[in-house]
């Protein structure tokens, strides 16, 4: 019986919430795992939690805003694996919920550096590896946010990239299928995980007030991300939104 070959994944943020709960669902289906961040001792963490999984994950700390960073993960994931079937472009940070007028311009600079341009480096080195790998193709997942869609209060950056994500994520699609690269974008709305802490501490609404919001188990949207790779390449999700099913979305505001 023939050993089916061994899919590669490479997931951002790998190191806490979101991805690394995906880094450990593709582990778990038996996927090897490049695993990036800019903490070494949290991606080593995510390895370890992967227990007997833990042989196929690689830890390669990655700051996402360098090109010669962004460059050494694909080109390590290559070496060590041969090709990359998936992206799970996930790395990403909040900002200082503070009046538009208030905002640092240097925090924008820093929200934009990581959440959109850290996102299409990812982007372009993965497209890079699948485009010219043989057989040709891939799939990469950007992890946009139900603030591509409607804004919480005062948060000018977070949003603003996020919508910017959208954009991204078509261009991709669009660019891809001459090179059988599907591209798609998953949507979260509160999951677990230590970013969202404050929803269930209370937090600001459209209307003024302060209110705690329900959060669902990240385990869901690691699920979905898989769900969304194991497809083949002639079929894409090409967006998705997972969330608590109580919090303020449809209606927000």
């Amino acid at each position: 019986m023939n050993t089916p070959p061994l899919k590669v994944a490479v997931v951002t943020g790998a190191g806490s919430g979101v991805g690394r709960a995906v880094a450990l669902e593709l582990l778990g289906t038996g996927y090897a795992v490049v695993l990036a961040g800019r903490r070494e001792q949290a991606l080593e963490e995510t390895r370890t939690a992967a227990g007997a999984d833990a042989t196929r994950a690689l830890v390669v700390p990655t700051d996402v805003t360098k090109e010669e960073d962004v460059r050494r993960l694909f080109d390590t994931a290559q070496r060590e694996y041969g090709r990359v079937d998936a992206l799970f472009n996930n790395a990403g940070r909040g900002g200082t919920p503070v009046p538009v007028d208030e905002f640092s311009v240097q925090e924008w600079r820093d929200i934009v550096d990581v959440n959109l341009t850290g996102m299409f480096l990812c982007a372009q080195a993965a497209f890079r590896v699948m485009r010219y790998q043989d057989p040709q193709g891939g799939r990469i997942i950007n992890n946009g946010s139900i603030s591509a869609h409607a804004p919480r209060p005062m948060s000018i950056a977070y949003t603003s990239t996020k919508h910017a994500v959208t954009g991204l994520t078509k261009s991709l699609s669009l660019d891809g299928r001459a090179y059988n690269i599907a591209c798609g974008q998953v949507d979260i709305g509160n999951a677990g995980t230590e970013m969202t802490q404050r929803m269930q501490k209370g937090i600001i609404q459209a209307n003024g007030e302060t209110r705690v919001e329900p959060v669902m188990d990240v385990a869901h949207v690691a699920q979905t991300v898989r769900a969304m790779c194991e497809f083949p390449l002639e079929t894409n999700v090409q967006f998705v939104t997972i969330m608590a099913t109580k919090m303020p979305y449809v209606g927000r505001g």
